[in-house]
């Protein structure tokens, strides 16, 4: 009987759309920033919907939100699926609800069928993943797996002064579970892929074997504010041409590194920002990425020599490290076979984008499983998925849960 479940693809779709009204947008995504109004209701609704399943309810003090499906081995530790609720503030209806909305569908599928696994299956809803109000992002999983202090991430303080801590208490969730105390089995989150790889090579399923190595910079250079007419280009020290340059060479190094490389160049502030006068200061973010650490690494030493080359030469303070990830190899083999069970050909995959899964997999055995957005589109209220996607994804899901879980 076991091996004859299957998810509602019509329940989960309709489900989905019901969670994407909490913060609709005229525009068709959802404003669900964490610890908002909006936030709040999206919670309440996915404890109510839990709790009609007979599940119990599990808050930490950082507000990481469990519900949990009892099992019959009192001893063993539970399958979690998962992923957040919250959005950012121009977000779609996808991004991270989709896994929450997949592991409620787990539960209801075998809720009605009166199925209880050895294992407990767990549903969660990480705090303040997307980082948009509250910095850094994966906020909740990162300190529930200790790489974030609690302290930190309590006092992490948005931008118009609110503290985390004041808006979990405002909000009511703030719980009393000490965080990191829960036990995790396995850890899967299903997830768009924010990406065009599956999309463009015409696959419903990616099987997530890792995540790429993030690094990331802070860089301000100093140079002379001098007039832009009776300055000669030769006695300048121009700010905006030493980042221009190391726009391009940031670039360089990733594309020499392709496929697989990528930089960006997202924040640049110019000081004094006058039509004519040769920029004094410069303020930018680089961000390396790459699957494999030690070409991570000779990125980072070529960024530096690039720099020091450099007049006037760029100041370079590496701020985070994210090492790259490779998921635990039980999780991939079980959602490879529900895939191909299901009748899919699976692809494997590498993530580009971090998620909570990075910090869960410094504490427990981890996987993650991609389906198909539009275009690649995310972070954008035009995210959009395909319902037959969607239904294949929980299918899969489901598929390997009953496997960790027996």
């Amino acid at each position: 009987m076991i091996d004859q479940l299957r998810v509602d693809g019509d329940r989960l779709w309709t489900t989905i759309h019901d969670l994407a009204e909490i913060g609709a947008t005229a525009a068709g995504g959802v404003a669900r920033v964490a610890l908002t109004d909006a936030d709040r209701a999206g919670r309440d609704r996915f404890v109510a919907w839990a709790t009609e399943l007979g599940c119990s309810i599990h808050i930490d003090r950082i507000g990481n939100l469990f519900a949990r499906y009892e099992g019959t081995d009192p001893d063993r530790a539970p399958v979690v699926i998962g992923s957040h609720l919250d959005s950012q503030p121009t977000g779609g209806r996808y991004d991270g609800a989709y896994g929450v909305m997949v592991g409620l569908e787990v539960l209801r599928v075998l809720h009605e069928s009166g199925t209880r696994l050895p294992a407990s299956i767990e549903v969660v809803s990480w705090t303040d993943e997307e980082g948009a109000r509250f910095p850094p992002a994966m906020l909740g999983s990162g300190v529930f797996s200790g790489d974030i202090a609690l302290e930190a991430g309590l006092g992490s303080t948005a931008m118009d002064g609110t503290v985390l801590m004041d808006e979990l208490l405002r909000i009511g969730y703030s719980g009393p579970e000490p965080v990191g105390s829960r036990a995790i089995g396995y850890y899967l989150e299903p997830h768009i892929e924010q990406g065009p790889i599956l999309e463009a090579g015409g696959h419903t399923i990616g099987i997530v074997t890792g995540v790429q190595g993030i690094r990331w910079y802070d860089v301000t250079i100093t140079g002379r504010e001098s007039h832009a007419g009776s300055t000669p280009m030769d006695r300048r020290s121009d700010a905006m041409v030493a980042a221009a340059r190391l726009v391009t060479e940031a670039d360089r190094i990733a594309r020499d590194r392709s496929p697989d490389g990528r930089a960006t160049v997202g924040v640049m502030e110019v000081s004094p920002g006058s039509r004519n006068t040769v920029v004094g200061g410069v303020r930018m973010t680089v961000d390396l990425r790459h699957p494999d650490a030690d070409t991570l690494s000779a990125m980072h030493e070529e960024l530096l020599a690039v720099a020091a080359s450099l007049d006037p030469a760029p100041d370079i303070n590496p701020i985070w490290y994210s090492p790259p990830i490779v998921f635990d190899a039980d999780i991939v083999a079980a959602l490879r076979a529900g895939a191909e069970a299901a009748g899919y050909e699976p692809v494997d995959i590498t993530s580009g984008a971090g998620h909570d899964a990075c910090y869960i997999s410094n504490v427990a055995p981890t996987g993650m499983l991609f389906i198909p957005c539009a275009d690649g589109l995310s972070h954008n209220e035009a995210e959009s998925i395909e319902r037959d996607h969607a239904v294949a994804g929980a299918e899969v899901t489901l598929r390997a849960v009953i496997t960790l879980g027996s």
